[in-house]
């Protein structure tokens, strides 16, 4: 961003048009702002504007005005207002620009509405621009602005353990539906084992027909816990994806039940 101009910006000669308000305060010298000066501009809504190098007159009108005078505009005069900004509490943003370098050179101070409202001086004094000049901030209105900060803090909290949230559910859900998958993948397995092995099922051996009752309870077992698992995402409102999948489960289960049992059922 550029920082020096030879000429009055545009902006500049706006507000030497006006008098001194809540959006601007014109200093003779550098050695004229104080802290007080940016702490109320911070404090404010809108924030404002210092311009130094310009005195105050009066025109026939009875209007305050702005006058270019000019003033120091060396390293040493912007270090000193950069100190007074840094010296506030929490440290104070500020925007130094010189203006006027062809004639009689001035210093614009842009002060923004800090997001670390309140801001003080050193000396614990809490300011406000109000009618073109500086102000203590009543008890009210501290409180108003600590609650205000108190309350963009919250929601910001907030957001972000939503999103948070929502991340973590989504993973979840992904993870459910993975393992669903390689649940069905496994049964599908099964079940075409048990289909190779029906045709031989009348030359088991009594060993061999023990396993395959054992085989029989572990499937009603895993039929019971699908069915749990059913239960769990019906009161948790599962997708209807997940819906679909269990029913194809249940019913390969149901299906390998019926085989086992026919080709054990005299045992």
């Amino acid at each position: 961003m550029r920082r020096e101009y030879r000429r009055i910006t545009e902006r500049t000669r706006r507000l030497l048009a006006m008098p001194e308000g809540v959006n601007v305060d014109f200093k003779r010298e550098t050695t004229a702002v104080h802290a007080s000066d940016l702490v109320a501009f911070a404090n404010a809504a809108t924030g404002g504007t210092l311009l130094i190098g310009i005195d105050e007159y009066t025109t026939s009108d009875g209007v305050q005005r702005g006058r270019v005078v000019g003033c120091d505009v060396d390293d040493s005069a912007r270090l000193s207002l950069v100190n007074k900004a840094t010296g506030c509490y929490p440290n104070i943003d500020v925007e130094i620009f010189t203006e006027n370098l062809a004639a009689k050179p001035i210093l614009r101070i842009e002060i923004p509405s800090g997001h670390a409202r309140p801001y003080c001086t050193q000396s614990g004094q809490y300011m406000i621009r109000a009618d073109g000049r500086n102000r203590a901030l009543y008890p009210e209105e501290l409180l108003s602005i600590f609650m205000d900060r108190e309350g963009e803090q919250f929601l910001s909290r907030f957001r972000n353990a939503v999103f948070r949230l929502e991340h973590q559910v989504s993973g979840i859900s992904h993870s459910l539906s993975d393992g669903l998958l390689l649940v069905s993948q496994h049964i599908h397995d099964l079940d075409d084992q048990l289909k190779r092995t029906h045709s031989r099922i009348d030359q088991l051996t009594d060993s061999n027909k023990k396993r395959s009752r054992n085989m029989l309870q572990a499937v009603r077992d895993s039929q019971d816990s699908i069915g749990n698992l059913e239960r769990l995402l019906n009161e948790g409102r599962g997708s209807r994806r997940y819906q679909a999948l269990l029913k194809e489960i249940e019913d390969k289960l149901a299906g390998m039940l019926e085989t086992i049992g026919d080709s054990g059922g005299d045992n």
